[in-house]
């Protein structure tokens, strides 16, 4: 349905997309998802018309559409910011682009009224924008782009303008709707949650470039990068070696990469929830593949416990596990436990650089 094919872009000496390549198949729902200044709507922006690829094309429906005018691409666009007509009621702003292309009035009318039920603001038809909250607001921007009926969706940040609640719950509304009607959609964000949530696919892309494309499972359990690792949830970072098929952080380990000689470098990210604490009370000795460590402090949040520790050879930690299971352990700042690791991602001679720091916690 849609496809970028090397698709390049620079303004002036800045060069924000380098070579991406991606689809979106007929019906899938697909996030571009990095930090911010990293590319991603500047790529959204070429797939819709509004900027001209220095390089690279753009294919809607299997048909090159690269230089094919912005409105004959017959694609829907929601900006973060709703972008309503402030003059216009409700109404008018979902009929807006029915009306310039000079549908029958009976029918604009007629599409509206479903539209304005879609989108569950039905009774909000004579309300100006300003009278609206902003998930009301988005929701009507939403509902002008599908007044054409387009089988494609694109959303640039659509709800990064609003509070956390309402975007939770207009991102269930916009899956429920994308799969009812059968939208292609390709959404950009950088938010995590936001895209592992609501997407088919994530296609990862850092400084201009894709580092990773997978399912939300792929690229959580999975990353292929340090980037990905460190972008995608929250990680410990730890350096050490491999020893006889094991990755080796002092008194921790974890398995190591296939074909990875003894003596490697290793870089392993580790999510919280990947640090399992064994209180000294359920076990009396230190075995192979546990560190002994004091608990420095403990946070709660919510149903999760945060618990930082420091390890013996002084190297720090974050855990996280259900505050039942905090509870069952009785431990509390200052206690002295075991820990392991279950699992890691682990990079050979996998320095940081390249702005990976930044989102390592």
């Amino acid at each position: 349905m849609i496809r970028g094919q090397h698709l390049t872009k620079s303004f002036g000496s800045q060069r924000v997309v380098d070579d991406v390549s991606f689809e979106a198949a007929e019906g899938e729902f697909v996030a571009l998802l990095g930090p911010s200044g990293g590319g991603k709507s500047t790529v959204l922006r070429m797939v819709a018309g509004l900027e001209t690829p220095d390089s690279g094309s753009v294919l809607i429906r299997g048909e090159d559409a690269t230089s094919t005018a912005v409105q004959k691409r017959g694609l829907g666009f929601v900006f973060q910011h709703y972008a309503l007509f402030k003059h216009l009621t409700v109404r008018d702003n979902i009929g807006f682009g029915l009306e310039i292309r000079k549908t029958d009035k009976a029918e604009v009318r007629r599409r509206v009224d479903e539209l304005l039920d879609l989108v569950q603001l039905a009774g909000f038809g004579d309300r100006f924008p300003a009278q609206l909250s902003g998930g009301q607001r988005q929701r009507v921007a939403l509902a002008r782009a599908l007044a054409p009926r387009p089988q494609i969706l694109l959303l640039d940040e659509p709800f990064g303008a609003l509070d956390a609640k309402v975007r939770i719950e207009l991102r269930a509304w916009l899956r429920k709707l994308s799969r009812e009607q059968k939208i292609t959609c390709v959404f950009v964000t950088h938010d995590q949650e936001e895209a592992l949530e609501l997407a088919d696919r994530v296609v990862i892309i850092h400084r201009g470039k894709v580092e990773q494309i997978g399912r939300p499972e792929e690229v959580y359990d999975q990353p292929a990068t340090p980037f990905v690792a460190s972008f995608i949830g929250s990680s410990n970072v730890l350096t050490g070696t491999v020893q006889e098929g094991r990755t080796a952080f002092g008194e921790l380990n974890v398995g190591a990469p296939h074909h990875v000689e003894d003596g490697a470098g290793v870089r392993a990210f580790v999510r919280h929830h990947q640090v399992e604490i064994i209180g000294r009370s359920d076990k009396t000795s230190k075995t192979d593949g546990l560190a002994l460590a004091k608990v420095s402090h403990i946070t709660r949040i919510g149903w999760v416990a945060r618990i930082e520790l420091v390890l013996d050879d002084g190297r720090h930690l974050i855990a996280e596990l259900p505050k039942d299971r905090l509870e069952s352990l009785a431990i509390s700042d200052g206690a002295e436990v075991f820990v392991s690791l279950r699992n890691a991602s682990v990079f050979v001679d996998a320095p940081l650089g390249d702005g990976v720091e930044d989102y390592v916690i």
